[in-house]
Formats: structure tokens, C-alpha cells, sequence
């Protein structure tokens, strides 16, 4: 199993001692929230900051392997309010050309204030965002991923059923949907294993974010993680599982440690 680290967790060190440090835990590469490139504009990085990020991960043996919370920055964006469509869809064409130039193979569309839907067409929009946004990743050849979270953080696909049914009507091959154990836990019926097995032998599933439904790393909670990764393994998973808590027990770097020990642990059969 290949464990990327969500990058946020370590957004209070230089890029490259990110790299550096993931490497040393013992990841396999950096989930990048563009936001902590540049809080400001991380679309509008130019050509040689976006070579040296990607040299610098791959010194380090960490290559860049997706992006995440992808409407962080610039601020005041959202794919569901009409005066905002425009030009959200065009900040998320460049994060895709921005994934290319990182070597990065994957988008995450998380980002739950930014869909938020209130308005009749807001839904619509959304869809048609998304639409948009996955012909140009088709061109670019990378995969735009549309992941499901719980109802407390967002009105707009809110379960992997929803998800699926979005994914669906687009019908774009570069489009697929993803499963995040966290959310999974908070807003499913189903536990995240039933429904990684019902999900990847289709092709449904692209992506997997390893967290507890209490925001903290794997084994930091009550989630059972190893019949999560014997679910990728026998299914046949061969994507990337992002480490991405939110709550960092008792600290970014000891949280990170202790993430990818335990996963690692259970792979060698010492871990619930």
C-alpha cells in the first residue's frame, strides 16, 4: 500500500523539510494543498517555483503525488453561487495545469464552504463546474476526483451515493469519486470497508483518505483501519491512501509519526 502525508500537517516547515521529513516516517510521497504554496494565488505559481517544488519533493524521494483542498485560495470562491462560477471553474482549470507541472496525477475536490448550495441552479452549477473542470483533465491526463463529505461539512454530495450519481451523469472518464474514511464514519450507513468492496472492482473509487470520523490520524480514534486496508488490498486498490487528519495529536510532526506507524504496523500484522 502506497501512504501519501497531506501536507497541511507539516505546513509550518519549509517545502523541501517537508519532503524531507515525510520521507524519513516513512510515506511514499506529498498530498499538496496548493493554499500552502502560496496563500494567496497558488494557481498563478510560476514555472520555475512549480520545478523547484517538484525537484525538491523527488530529492527527498517524495514525489508529489495529488492536490487537495483545492479552493482554499484565492479567496471568495465557490462552484455553486452564479457570480462566482466563472471564475472558480477558471482557478480550478489552472490547479489542474498546476498538478501537471507538479507531477502530480490526481485532484481531490473537497473544499466544502466553496459548494456550498442555497439557491435554486446551485446544484447545477456545481455539476457544471465539475464538468468543465474534468474535459480539461481528461486533455491534461490526470484525474479530477469529486470526494464525499459527511452533512456537517457540506449540503452538496454528501454521501458516496450522491457522488456516484454526479459522477455518473458527467460521464467523464477523468472524473471518479473517492472515499474518506472520516466522513465515511460521520454520514454513512455503511462502514468504509462494505463500501470500498461494493465501489473500487467498478472503478468508482479513485482515491482514499485514511483519518478517524475524529478528525485525528489512523489509530487516534475508534475507526478500525485494518479492515480498510484488507478491503483495498483484496479489491485490488492500486491508487494512493492519503494520511490527512485534521486534529494533530499531540503535535503536526507526532501526529504524522504516529499515523504512518500504525499503518505500516498493520500491514506487518502488529496493528487492530
Amino acid at each position: 500500500m502506497r501512504f501519501a502525508l497531506c501536507n497541511e500537517v507539516l505546513r509550518h516547515l519549509p517545502f523541501a523539510e517537508q519532503a524531507q521529513l515525510s520521507a524519513a516516517l516513512g510515506y511514499d510521497g506529498l498530498e499538496v494543498a496548493p493554499f500552502t504554496l502560496d496563500a494567496e494565488a497558488p494557481h498563478k505559481l510560476s514555472a520555475a517555483r512549480r520545478a523547484e517544488l517538484r525537484r525538491m519533493a523527488g530529492d527527498a524521494g517524495q514525489p508529489i503525488t495529488g492536490l487537495h483542498w483545492l479552493l482554499v485560495a484565492p479567496a471568495g470562491l465557490s462552484i455553486t453561487e452564479a457570480a462566482k462560477h466563472a471564475g472558480t471553474v477558471a482557478v480550478m482549470r489552472a490547479l489542474v495545469d498546476l498538478a501537471v507541472d507538479l507531477g502530480a496525477t490526481y485532484l481531490v475536490h473537497g473544499s466544502p464552504a466553496q459548494r456550498h448550495v442555497a439557491e435554486p441552479g446551485d446544484a447545477a452549477r456545481a455539476e457544471a463546474a465539475l464538468a468543465a473542470v474534468a474535459a480539461h483533465a481528461a486533455q491534461a491526463g490526470v484525474t479530477y476526483v469529486l470526494e464525499p463529505l459527511d452533512p456537517g461539512q457540506t449540503n452538496w454530495a454528501s454521501s458516496l451515493a450522491e457522488a456516484l450519481a454526479i459522477v455518473a451523469r458527467i460521464g467523464s472518464p477523468a472524473l471518479r469519486t473517492m472515499l474518506d474514511v472520516c466522513a465515511t464514519g460521520n454520514g454513512e450507513s455503511e462502514p468504509a470497508e462494505t463500501l470500498l468492496r461494493a465501489h473500487i472492482p467498478g472503478g468508482q473509487i479513485a482515491h482514499v483518505h485514511l483519518n478517524d470520523r475524529n478528525k485525528r490520524g489512523p489509530g487516534q480514534g475508534q475507526d478500525q483501519f485494518a479492515p480498510v486496508l484488507r478491503a483495498l488490498d483484496e479489491t485490488g486498490y492500486s491508487g494512493i491512501c492519503g494520511v490527512e487528519p485534521f486534529d494533530y495529536h499531540p503535535d503536526p510532526m507526532a501526529c504524522a509519526a504516529r499515523a504512518i506507524g500504525y499503518l505500516r504496523g498493520i500491514e506487518e500484522g502488529h496493528a487492530p
